[in-house]
């Protein structure tokens, strides 16, 4: 499906939040708990103040203020946000969308997009908004499904034209941007965009912001686990893509850079 319109995907997810909240928070999930939760924390642990952009029900906004962060959650959709503050941990919370944020400019030390902009049409928008919020030296973190694992049309194939039976991963058309809406679960189904990691990369570079690290974990062992007839291949493919970028420390008002101690 082209060209997905914004409040069918705002439908789609108030739909299926319950999916979501079942399904990957509060532990349900093993990649979340066993490889997520602790990036986020090893990466953004260390800020004042964070927005959360796409917080859903706040698993991770709750992390990172149990870490003695200062964290505002932004999300669209209502019957993610009730939950949220059902389940309170400290963070606040707000309805909104990416591309734009009801926060000030340069308000906080960092921001954090886990398994969002994927998700998002307006990504260049939105992307701009990231680096508006942003105090000056601020880090940004996504994370994203890896674009070469979420490509339409990708999946595993098994050859059973040989002894033992081979599998491998079929790529789609990778550099094609494509706005699918595709079934995740019995009855369930979700907007995905997809991009070449690419055209993330230089979203971030055009706003302004610095890229620092790109990573590309294997999944955890936990997480294989579920899958042991395609084990050796799970270790092979990295299922997460996490960008750090940071708004680089320039007043561009004297031209002159701030010193930070």
């Amino acid at each position: 499906m082209d060209d997905v319109d914004g409040q069918v995907d705002i439908d789609l997810w108030e739909r299926h939040a319950g999916w979501w909240q079942d399904g990957f928070t509060e532990g349900a999930d093993p990649e979340y708990r066993d490889q997520i939760v602790p990036l986020v924390v090893d990466l953004l642990g260390g800020c004042e103040r964070v927005v959360d952009v796409g917080t859903g029900e706040g698993q991770l906004a709750r992390v990172l203020a149990a870490e003695g962060v200062d964290v505002v959650g932004v999300d669209p959709t209502a019957a993610q946000l009730s939950v949220a503050i059902a389940r309170g941990g400290g963070p606040s919370y707000l309805e909104g969308h990416a591309d734009d944020l009801p926060v000030d400019d340069a308000g906080f030390d960092g921001a954090l997009a886990c398994l969002v902009f994927e998700h998002i049409t307006a990504m260049d928008a939105a992307v701009a908004e990231i680096a508006r919020v942003l105090a000056p030296g601020g880090r940004f973190v996504l994370m994203l499904n890896h674009p070469v694992i979420q490509v339409p049309g990708s999946d595993w194939v098994e050859d059973h034209t040989v002894e033992p039976v081979e599998r491998y991963w079929r790529l789609g058309p990778y550099l094609v941007e494509s706005h699918t809406v595709e079934t995740v679960d019995v009855d369930v189904e979700i907007p995905f965009v997809h991009r070449p990691l690419g055209r993330y990369l230089n979203a971030l570079v055009d706003a302004g912001l610095r890229i620092e690290r790109l990573l590309e974990p294997a999944p955890p062992e936990s997480w294989i686990e579920r899958a042991p007839e395609v084990r050796e291949h799970l270790r092979a493919y990295p299922r997460l893509a996490v960008i750090v970028a940071s708004r680089d420390d320039h007043d561009e008002e004297t031209g002159t850079r701030e010193e930070h101690l």
